[in-house]
């Protein structure tokens, strides 16, 4: 079994010193949000996680959800913990104080995010879509209905799920089937399958309110076509509890490769009781409200998993003696995190997840700012960044989350293919992260063809980064970095220019080169990031010595062998498409 340590003296680093978007700060009801507040959530959720929630993990993939009579039933423990997690308040931490929340900034629920998914993945999906579902219908839904279901999802009494995908359908959604029929009283009455859908059906909440995109007969075809509906699995009574049940069946539940103590359900709709959420016809772009947030919480997830792979891949190279390293003197047996390529295997971990937690965290100030800034056209600006870099965010993390869990699988070598250690089951459960929500491929296609070609975000992240460059000139410290950052931008800016130009007359070649430009906008994300806490820890080290020299070189170490990548991407995408596409495959 593997063991998590949250990694908040990290995090409470980059609350204390990254925390530097002058528009965030500008958000007045986030002002009294101090250190020393974040700092206690972050130790109490630490605690949570590291006690009752990680040992959930093997649990529930050894004993997974059952489906009999129609009744799913979670793993052991999971009705307990849970009980815990919503009484300690957990669903409701970055919530509207309105509905009950705690109206936490995203820099800290980001962070929280974070452990859940490093602790288990498979009980964090129950309450996730819950956080989605409830961004979607304060968005987007009339009064009554907020006040009817919003403050029993924020107090975690009732969870959320999102309805899209049909067996016909997946990433095309013009294609559903599922069926709304206006009624008398202004409901509308469903009929449809829907499948995959994550905690679809459990028994550790009282309701479940499920998001349904449908199509009203008589609708245009395709995407334009389709609303988005509320469906309770409990008709609500006018006293806001729960009453009969409603048209909502469970067919049957996936068995999976991993996360197994999480139901994805196969959801038949028979006449079910729903209620339109926003406009007809624009149900697509309301429940996008909920699938961004979801796609960089699914990056999370990534993230997540990859940093317990981490910590149990060091724990495990300073035990695990093999061999004689290099500068062995006593001719004695020597730990493997002595030979050089274990240690590059673990510096290869280290720097893209201390990366990658310090982006999320830039980028959870952007979500901020672009739903609270008073300013129109600063959260204009924001809500742009953050749509450039969702995709970025949910394939880049999953994607290195796949890499990272593969690579303590080696750390561990044939202990590590066994079930007793507990890291294959972080690849088994890592492994979807890159498919739903979208997937990579369908992010990254996203990314190139509808955020950079004819669209000028792309230079705003650009300018953004050279801002940063620029305004530390004078740092000689910081020389070499700024260095092989500002080339890297213009390999970014090379590539973009090499995809506007094919995209007039060899799409195939843009299409081909969609995944590695997504990948250099990762890596040279990272950079940004590491930049920017390299600038701190060089002030700091006296403070911390320790600490800050650590990330010091961790970020030498990242800009010296992990961002040679980005030339490798550029160079494979922009030898074009010639020889795929002639490929016969007979």
């Amino acid at each position: 079994m593997t063991t998590y340590n949250a990694p908040v003296e990290d995090m409470m680093f980059l609350f204390d010193h990254l925390k530097d978007n002058k528009n965030y700060n500008e958000i007045e009801k986030f002002k009294e949000i101090n250190s020393e507040l974040v700092k206690d959530i972050l130790i109490q959720a630490a605690k949570l996680n590291q006690e009752v929630i990680h040992p959930l993990a093997k649990i529930g993939d050894e004993k997974p959800c059952i489906y009999e009579n129609g009744i799913v039933r979670s793993p052991p423990g999971y009705k307990e913990a849970y009980k815990k997690f919503i009484n300690e308040g957990w669903t409701s931490l970055s919530c509207d104080p309105k509905y009950g929340g705690q109206g936490m900034p995203k820099t800290v629920s980001t962070f929280f995010e974070e452990m859940l998914s490093s602790a288990s993945l498979s009980f964090k999906l129950y309450s996730e879509l819950s956080i989605g579902a409830y961004n979607c219908i304060l968005q987007h839904a009339d009064d009554k209905i907020k006040t009817t279901f919003l403050p029993k999802i924020v107090e975690g009494k009732w969870s959320g799920t999102m309805c899209l995908t049909e067996s016909q359908c997946g990433t095309d959604l013009g294609l559903i089937k599922t069926k709304a029929l206006k009624q008398k009283d202004g409901s509308f009455s469903l009929s449809g399958q829907k499948i995959f859908i994550t905690s679809g059906d459990h028994d550790l909440t009282e309701n479940i309110i499920h998001l349904v995109l449908a199509k009203i007969p008589g609708s245009p075809e395709g995407t334009k076509g389709i609303s988005l509906f509320l469906v309770p699995k409990f008709n609500v009574n006018d006293d806001g509890e729960v009453g009969t049940r409603n048209g909502v069946s469970t067919l049957s539940i996936e068995t999976k490769m991993g996360i197994k103590g999480s139901p994805t359900c196969v959801l038949n709709f028979d006449n079910a009781k729903g209620f339109l959420i926003g406009k007809e016809n624009k149900g697509l772009s309301s429940m996008f409200t909920m699938m961004n947030l979801e796609r960089i919480i699914v990056g999370i997830q990534g993230l997540g998993i990859a940093e317990t792979a981490f910590q149990n891949s060091v724990a495990y190279a300073k035990e695990r003696k093999q061999g004689k390293s290099n500068n062995n003197a006593d001719n004695k047996t020597d730990a493997i995190l002595k030979h050089a390529d274990i240690r590059r295997s673990l510096m290869n971990m280290k720097s893209i997840i201390e990366g990658q937690r310090s982006l999320a965290f830039w980028l959870s100030q952007q979500v901020d700012v672009s739903l609270n800034h008073p300013n129109k056209e600063i959260k204009k600006e924001a809500e742009e960044i953050v749509s450039l870099m969702t995709p970025v965010i949910k394939s880049f993390f999953s994607d290195s989350g796949m890499e990272i869990t593969n690579e303590a699988i080696q750390v561990f070598g044939g202990y590590g293919y066994t079930k007793d250690q507990g890291i294959e089951q972080l690849y088994r459960d890592n492994r979807i992260t890159p498919i739903y929500e979208g997937t990579n491929s369908v992010q990254a296609i996203d990314l190139v063809f509808r955020k950079v070609l004819n669209n000028k975000i792309l230079n705003k992240f650009i300018k953004i980064i050279n801002n940063e460059i620029d305004n530390n000139q004078s740092n000689n410290d910081l020389k070499n970095f700024s260095n092989i950052l500002k080339k890297n931008v213009k390999t970014l800016t090379d590539f973009s220019n090499w995809l506007e130009e094919k995209n007039k007359n060899k799409k195939d070649d843009v299409s081909s080169a969609c995944n590695d430009f997504l990948k250099v906008l990762g890596y040279i994300s990272l950079g940004f990031a590491w930049f920017k806490m390299t600038k701190v820890s060089l002030k700091k080290t006296n403070e911390n010595k320790n600490f800050y020299e650590e990330k010091i070189n961790t970020a030498k170490y990242y800009f010296e062998k992990i961002s040679p990548r980005i030339e490798s991407h550029y160079n494979s995408a922009i030898s074009g498409s010639e020889s795929l596409m002639k490929a016969k495959f007979n």
